[in-house]
């Protein structure tokens, strides 16, 4: 059995790779900010364990490496959880960019590092959600785009570091993908939502299962998920 520590369980690609996973009968770990969160996911996923900590609080997460509540052997560490505030750079506040920075770019470090024993032991892989917006940034995203920029350079540098110990790290890049936040998203940019017209959060699940279950032999470090034609 296979156990994995995800972020963002609670809804979106990190709630359809949570579900695939506690289906076939892994173990699950899944970060919750409170406990009222931790006793809904629970509740989500009968069996799962959970660990309170707050990806906003960097200082919090770090804790974790010495406070007994981390598993000692993890066979996956989905990083899934992201926030987004549009806006351009003369209006967007400090305060929504320090948020996309700390959620979407710190918190993955910070609680990667404390996860690197449990990872080593067990020659896991590390797997950043990142976005398109990793790979190209478009007007009113600066923000997000250089959280998720900053993510895939993390990414490279802990491939190169974490090889020796086995340690394998995959960054997924979705485009637009019906969640919550892109719901968020089109509301911001004053847009009608329709669900349908993007990639399904199980597609991008389906696309991290196959880097999980990939032979010991082999790993992908990139992987890109786009809308097929319609």
């Amino acid at each position: 059995m296979m156990r994995h520590l995800i972020t963002g369980a609670g809804s979106g690609i990190g709630d359809a790779l949570a579900r695939a996973l506690h289906d076939r009968g892994d173990e699950l770990w899944l970060l919750a900010r409170s406990t009222e969160r931790a006793a809904d996911l629970e509740a989500s996923f009968p069996g799962a364990r959970t660990v309170v900590a707050d990806l906003a609080d960097a200082e919090g997460l770090a804790r974790l490496a010495d406070s007994g509540d981390l598993p000692d052997r993890i066979d996956s560490l989905v990083h899934s959880a992201g926030v987004v505030e549009l806006g351009t750079v003369a209006d967007l506040g400090v305060a929504e960019m320090r948020a996309q920075l700390e959620v979407n770019l710190l918190a993955p470090m910070v609680l990667t590092r404390a996860c690197l024993p449990a990872l080593r032991a067990a020659r896991g892989l590390v797997v950043l959600v990142n976005s398109g917006a990793g790979l190209a940034a478009n007007p009113t995203w600066s923000a997000y785009a250089a959280s998720k920029f900053g993510a895939r350079g993390f990414a490279d540098a802990l491939r190169a570091e974490e090889g020796e110990h086995g340690v394998r790290v995959t960054s997924v890049y979705p485009s637009r993908t019906a969640t919550p936040m892109q719901e968020k998203v089109h509301a911001q940019e004053g847009k009608d939502y329709d669900a349908a017209q993007w990639i399904q959060p199980g597609t991008v699940a389906a696309t991290i299962l196959h880097a999980i279950d990939l032979p010991a032999d082999g790993t992908v470090s990139d992987l890109t998920v786009r809308p097929a034609p319609r």
